[in-house]
C-alpha cells in the first residue's frame, strides 16, 4: 500500500559514524517480535505480545514538562482543569491510534511518509524543527533528571548535569538487551511513577465528588481571571502543549512496526492495527491517571496557596514542610521525608525513561526526514550535550543569586523550552490526517472513517489555533522570555514576535499541505499506470 522505501541493492554509504539510510523504520528492530494468531492464543496472550510501544508513547505524556504545570493548575483552579486533562488524553489517544495505523499499513513512520511526499528542502526544515521539539523535551529531562540525583544524593547541580550525559551508556546496555525488554523496563518505570502518586493522593484522601465533577467540561477552564499570575486559559494551554507531544507520533509509527506480521494478509494488518490501539489506549490511560494525580496532589496534598516555588525544588520540599500539607496523616508520613523522596524517585524514573523515547524518536526522524543515520549512543549524546547546555548556562549564571531565583530560572528555562513544542505539533499532527484520511495511502479498508476524519480535523486544528494562541499576551510563551513584571513595551514586543511566529508557522504549514497534497495525487497517478501496465 506505500512507495517501497528502499529496492534494497544500494549499499549504506558510511562516513564514519554516519550512514546514509533509506531503509525499514528503525531497521534493527523492525519486525523482531513476533506474535500469534489471536484464534490460536486468544484475546489476552495475543494483547501481551502486542503490549509495549504504547508504554514507550506514554513516557511522553508523564515527562517532568508536566508536573508543575499540573500541579500548579490544581493549587490555583482546584480541580476546573481535570477536564482538561481528560480531554487532552482523549485526543492523544486518537492521534496515537492513525499514527500507529499509518506505521503497520504504510510500513513506514510518519517522517518517511512525509518525506515520500515533500521536498528534500522541505523534508530538511522539518527535520530541524522537529529536532528542536526533541532537544525541547530534553531539556525538561535533564533538569529533572539532575534535581533529581541533587536532592536524593546531595550531589551539586553542575556536577548532576553533566551527570546526566552518562546515561548514554544505560543507553548502550539497553540495546544489547532486546527492545522486549527495554519495553518491560519502561512499563516497570511506568508503574513506580503511578505507585509514587497514587500512595501520596491516597494519604491526602481528596474529595472524589469534586474530583469526578471536575472531569465535566467548563468553559471557565478556558477563562481569563488571574489566580496568583495564572489564568485558567494559560493553565489549560500548559497543560494541552505538555500533553500532546508531536514527537510521539513519530515513535509511535516506527515501534508499532516492531511486530513481526504478514503485510500480504490483510486480516493480519487490521489484528495489528487492533491490537495496537488497544496497547496504546490503556497506556495513555495510565499517563491519564498520572497527570490527574498530579493536579490532585495540587489540590488535595498541599494546603490553597501554599506552593509559592511550583519548581521541582518547591514541590520537594513543600512534600516534607508539615505547615504546607493538608492533613494529620500526611503530615506525619511527610516527618520521616518519605513523601517527599519518593516524589524525587518518581522524578529521576520519569527522566530515565523520557532518555530511552527521545532517543529512539532522533533516530527515526533522522533517518526519515534525511535519510541518515547514526548509532544510538552517538545520536543520544548529541542530543543530550546540546540540551545541557543551555542547563549549564542557567545554573552558572544564577549560581551566586538566592536559592528561590536559581530554582525559578531552572523552571523558567523548562517552561520556555517547551514553547517549540508548540511550533512542531502542527507539523506532526496535519500530515498525520492527510495521510490516514488518503484510500490510496491506507487503502479502502484502513483509512479513517467519516467520524474519525472529523473528530481529527476538529482535535488538531483546535490544537493548533489554541497552541498559536497560546503565544501571545502577557501570560503568553513569548512574554515568558521577557521575565516577570513586564512593561507594556515588552508585551507589544512579545506580541509582535509572537505574529511573526505565527506568520511563519502558518506559511511553513501551507506548503507542507501543499507538497504532501501534490505528492499523493503524484502517488495515485503512478499507481493509475502500474494497474493499466498490468492490465495490458
Amino acid at each position: 500500500m506505500s512507495e517501497e522505501v528502499n529496492n534494497g541493492t544500494e549499499e549504506p554509504k558510511k562516513f564514519k559514524l554516519i550512514q546514509y539510510a533509506n531503509g525499514k523504520s528503525l531497521e534493527e528492530l523492525n519486525g523482531s517480535i513476533p506474535v500469534p494468531k489471536e484464534s490460536d492464543a486468544g484475546f489476552f496472550k495475543t494483547l501481551l505480545r502486542y503490549s509495549g510501544p504504547g508504554a514507550l508513547v506514554s513516557v511522553g505524556y508523564m515527562d517532568p514538562g508536566n508536573w508543575s504545570t499540573s500541579i500548579t493548575g490544581g493549587q490555583n483552579f482546584g480541580y476546573l482543569l481535570m477536564s482538561v486533562i481528560l480531554l487532552s488524553s482523549l485526543i492523544a489517544m486518537l492521534l496515537q491510534y492513525m499514527a500507529a495505523k499509518l506505521g503497520i499499513v504504510t510500513q513506514m513512520d510518519l517522517a518517511q511518509a512525509i518525506r515520500a511526499r515533500t521536498s528534500k528542502t522541505l523534508g530538511v526544515i522539518l527535520w530541524i524543527l522537529t529536532e528542536l521539539a526533541i532537544m525541547a523535551t530534553d531539556i525538561a529531562e535533564v533538569i529533572g533528571a539532575a534535581i533529581a540525583l541533587y536532592l536524593l544524593f546531595g550531589i551539586p547541580l553542575i556536577v548532576a548535569v553533566f551527570i546526566t550525559v552518562l546515561d548514554v551508556f544505560v543507553l548502550l546496555l539497553l540495546t544489547k538487551v532486546g527492545f522486549r525488554k527495554i519495553e518491560a523496563i519502561v512499563v516497570a518505570l511506568i508503574l513506580v511513577i503511578l505507585f509514587v502518586f497514587i500512595y501520596e493522593v491516597a494519604l491526602s484522601d481528596p474529595n472524589w465528588g469534586a474530583v469526578i465533577g471536575g472531569l465535566v467540561p467548563s468553559t471557565e477552564a478556558f477563562s481569563t481571571k488571574e489566580v496568583n499570575g495564572m489564568t485558567a486559559l494559560s493553565g489549560s494551554l500548559g497543560i494541552i502543549g505538555a500533553t500532546v507531544m508531536p514527537h510521539n507520533l513519530y515513535l509511535h509509527s516506527a515501534i508499532s512496526q516492531t511486530r513481526k506480521i504478514d503485510h500480504d494478509d490483510e486480516e493480519s494488518v487490521a489484528q495489528t492495527v487492533r491490537f495496537s490501539t488497544w496497547d496504546s489506549n490503556i497506556s495513555l490511560t495510565a499517563a491519564f491517571f498520572v497527570n490527574a494525580l498530579l493536579l490532585i496532589m495540587g489540590v488535595a496534598v498541599f494546603k490553597s496557596g501554599a506552593v509559592q516555588d511550583p519548581s521541582f525544588f518547591g514541590l520537594y520540599h513543600a512534600l516534607s514542610d508539615s505547615s504546607m500539607l493538608s492533613n494529620p496523616v500526611l503530615i506525619s508520613v511527610a516527618k520521616s521525608g518519605a513523601l517527599s523522596v519518593l516524589f524525587a524517585v518518581a522524578l529521576l524514573a520519569s527522566g530515565q525513561n523520557s532518555t530511552i523515547t527521545g532517543t529512539l524518536t532522533g533516530q527515526v526522524i533522522m533517518e526519515g526526514f534525511i535519510h541518515m543515520r547514526m548509532p544510538m549512543w552517538a545520536r543520544r549524546l548529541i542530543t543530550r550535550l546540546l540540551a545541557v547546555i543551555p542547563v549549564v548556562i542557567c545554573v552558572l549564571m544564577t549560581a551566586n543569586q538566592p536559592e528561590l531565583q536559581q530554582h525559578e530560572a531552572l523552571n523558567t528555562l523548562m517552561n520556555n523550552s517547551q514553547v517549540f513544542l508548540a511550533f512542531a505539533l502542527p507539523f506532526s499532527m496535519l500530515p498525520l490526517l492527510m495521510m490516514t484520511d488518503s484510500r490510496v495511502e491506507m487503502g479502502d479498508r484502513f483509512k479513517n472513517t467519516i467520524i474519525i476524519r472529523i473528530l481529527g480535523w476538529i482535535s488538531a486544528l483546535a490544537l493548533t489555533i489554541l497552541n498559536l494562541y497560546g503565544l501571545f499576551g502577557k501570560a503568553g510563551s513569548i512574554a515568558a522570555f521577557f521575565g516577570d513584571n513586564l512593561t507594556g513595551n515588552q508585551i507589544t514586543d512579545a506580541n509582535i514576535i509572537a505574529a511573526i511566529a505565527t506568520i511563519l508557522v502558518l506559511a511553513l504549514l501551507s506548503w507542507t499541505i501543499y507538497d504532501l497534497y501534490r505528492g499523493n495525487r503524484r502517488y495515485a497517478a503512478q499507481l493509475a499506470e502500474a494497474a493499466k501496465a498490468e492490465n495490458k
